[in-house]
This record gives C-alpha cells, sequence and structure tokens, in this order.
C-alpha cells in the first residue's frame, strides 16, 4: 500500500509532465482498439455480405468442381437425385448450373459464367425474383460490376455463347431484366445469372447442377456426387486476408506504442537521476531497495491506467458515434469483399487485451530503469553521487 500512496503523491507532483505522458500513451490505447475494431467490423461485414450473396450456409460441389480451375466447369454436373430434390422443395438447398461462356455487349468480347439459377429461391439475396417479372425467356440479371464493364443497362440485348453438353457451340441473344448492386465482388464480377430451367434447356442438362447452396436448416453433408463444403472452407481466403491486415496493423501500433513508451521510460530515467536523494531517504528510513523499485515501477505502471481512462472519456464517444454513423470508403472496387461504409465492431475482449497489453508494456519500461535503484548505496543516494 506504501508503494501505492507513494506513486500517487509523486505522479501528482509531477503535474504537466505526467498528464503529457498519459495523454501520448491514451492517444496509442484508443488508435489501437479503434484500428483492430475497424478490422473486426470488416470481417463481420464481410463474412455476412459472402454469406448472404455468395455462399449461402454452406455449399454441396460436384465430386470434379473446381472453381479455380476453369477445364473441371464443362464436366461438374450430375442429375439431382429424390434427395436433393426433397431437400430443394423444402427450402434448404438451391441449386445452380454453371458453364463457361462469351458475351458479346456492343461487338466487344468478354469471358463470362453463365449460372443458372432457380428465380424462386430464398437463400441467397440475389434478386434471382425479378425473372418472374418478365415475359421474355431468355432474360438474365447482372451486377453493377459487369454492367459497367460490359456498358450493359436494364432492357439492353446481349449476345452470349456457350457449349452445350456436346460440346457444341451456341449462342443466343439475352435481354437484361435487372442489375443488382452487392459488396462481393466474387457474386458480381463476369457473372451472368438467368433462370435454371432455361440453362438447362440451352445445355441441354435437364435436371442437372453443379453446385447446391444450403441454409442453415440444412443438416446433412455429403449427398451421391455432391460433396459438402463449411463456412470454414468457403470463408477461409477471406479469414486469411484479414488476418494479413492485422499482421500488418501489429507494426503500426507497435511504432505508436513505442513512442508513447519511449515518453515514460526517459520520465523514469530523469525521474531516477533527480530523486537519488529521495531514494536514499526511503532506504533510510526501513525500505528495502526492492519496495523502492516497486515505487518507481508503480508510478509508471499507473500512467497506462490514467492513460486508459483519460482514453475513455473521448473514446466512448467516439467509438459510438463510429459505430452508428460507420466509416465511408465511397465506392471501393479492389476485388475483395468491402463495404461502401464500414461499422467497426469494438468487443470487451478486444479493449481487455488492448488495456492490458498497455498496462504491461508501461510497467516493464518503468521496472528497467528502475532496477538501477537496486544497486544503489544509501550513503551515495543521499549524496547524489551517480553510480
Amino acid at each position: 500500500m506504501i508503494a501505492l500512496k507513494l506513486a500517487y503523491k509523486n505522479l501528482l507532483g509531477a503535474g504537466l509532465r505526467t498528464w503529457l505522458n498519459v495523454t501520448i500513451l491514451s492517444f496509442a490505447f484508443v488508435l489501437i482498439i479503434f484500428y483492430n475494431g475497424l478490422l473486426d467490423g470488416w470481417n463481420r461485414q464481410g463474412k455476412r455480405d459472402t454469406i448472404n450473396w455468395q455462399t449461402g450456409q454452406g455449399q454441396l460441389w460436384h465430386s470434379e468442381y473446381d472453381p479455380f480451375d476453369p477445364y473441371t466447369i464443362a464436366d461438374s454436373h450430375a442429375p439431382l437425385s429424390d434427395i436433393v430434390l426433397k431437400e430443394i422443395h423444402a427450402g434448404n438447398l438451391s441449386p445452380i448450373l454453371i458453364t463457361q461462356a462469351t458475351a458479346y455487349p456492343n461487338g466487344r468480347v468478354q469471358n463470362a459464367l453463365l449460372k443458372g439459377i432457380d428465380p424462386n429461391q430464398k437463400i441467397l439475396q440475389l434478386p434471382s425474383a425479378d425473372l418472374n417479372n418478365v415475359q421474355e425467356k431468355y432474360s438474365a440479371f447482372i451486377g453493377s460490376r459487369m454492367a459497367e464493364a460490359a456498358k450493359l443497362n436494364v432492357g439492353d440485348w446481349v449476345l452470349v455463347r456457350w457449349r452445350d453438353k456436346n460440346g457444341t457451340f451456341d449462342a443466343r441473344e439475352i435481354q437484361i431484366a435487372a442489375i443488382f448492386k452487392c459488396d462481393v465482388p466474387a457474386a458480381d464480377n463476369g457473372q451472368i445469372y438467368i433462370s435454371l430451367s432455361v440453362l438447362q434447356e440451352m445445355m441441354g442438362l435437364e435436371n442437372e447442377a453443379s453446385i447446391l447452396v444450403s441454409n442453415e436448416n440444412f443438416s446433412q453433408k455429403n449427398i451421391d456426387q455432391w460433396v459438402f463444403k463449411d463456412l470454414d472452407f468457403l470463408l477461409e481466403d477471406f479469414e486469411k486476408l484479414i488476418a494479413s491486415k492485422k499482421g500488418g496493423s501489429m507494426i503500426m501500433q507497435g511504432l505508436l506504442l513505442i513512442l508513447a513508451l519511449l515518453a515514460i521510460f526517459d520520465t523514469q530515467v530523469l525521474s531516477i537521476f533527480r530523486r537519488q536523494k529521495e531514494i536514499g531517504t526511503y532506504i533510510a528510513l526501513g525500505l528495502t531497495r526492492w519496495q523502492v523499485v516497486g515505487i518507481f515501477t508503480v508510478e509508471g505502471g499507473a500512467h497506462s491506467i490514467l492513460a486508459a481512462l483519460l482514453g475513455a472519456v473521448y473514446g466512448i464517444p467516439l467509438f459510438i458515434w463510429l459505430g452508428k454513423v460507420g466509416i465511408s470508403f465511397g465506392t471501393p472496387d479492389m476485388g475483395i469483399t468491402i463495404a461502401e461504409t464500414i461499422y467497426p465492431y469494438y468487443s470487451v475482449r478486444l479493449v481487455i487485451i488492448s488495456l492490458l497489453i498497455v498496462v504491461f508494456a508501461a510497467t516493464v519500461v518503468s521496472f528497467l530503469p528502475a532496477r538501477k535503484i537496486a544497486k544503489m548505496k544509501p550513503t551515495d543516494a543521499l549524496k547524489g553521487k551517480l553510480q
């Protein structure tokens, strides 16, 4: 207790020097929480958008299907068995048939994936129901990125060429029925969506699909030729992206913390230099050398507690406001899942871990120069002699 009381009095006695250190450390503390909260918010939004627009709660892939190997797409389809059809009718699965195609918008050439999707599906947020609102049989909907790249608008016609199940080229003009906007480039770039039954007819693949998208009620795993891919697998690339961003952010956070701790270190070194007679007096009054070390260590560590309290004064209102209005990035198109506005997420775990890191680092930095006290002789300290 005596160390705490003495440390408290010495901190107040230091005046402006104490509050300068506390202010600098509080900025580092708030910025660390802010940046990690921003990444956590991006992570939550990105996962939610990817699930809603692309992956569902999981997918069943044809055993030969590989989205990164275009040579497998032509043969990656299979008939829908009675078990699969039962799940589809229950609304737990939504089949998608995929084939490679070439679009010719305004006389230009653009590679695309032609995807057949059930207009009545409810698992993904894709506006497939818009296909029911047009009379034209050969109609499609595309994303805003695809529309911008191909210079297409609602009502335009575009020539699309594909191969049927026998490898024969066929082509047809398709009308753009709707254009949607989402934050998942993989569900937008180079994608043309038409009715599943129409694409099955075009390819001669009646009652077949390439993948099956599931909702949270689907409980089975592998079925016949279909291999189940859970969210851990489907979101693996996005998880690695966030992990790499957090790894890079540690450098910036480390620099911020080092700058703040350097001020505390310099303050402690100067304090020990100027207060040698006080240190000798403590030892002469009966305090052990390590008790005196504890006083100076507690003084330095107390900077982090005060910094946390000061950071809470302006940090909490700032975080609450950012959580409501978000941080706008305009209209990013970086090929990754990122929303125009990201809402940071500040968890209790994030705040506690950040606080422990700052307190521990400040305490260690305060202890390092204070170790010198343990080697000082009381008589020399009372005379103000350096060791």
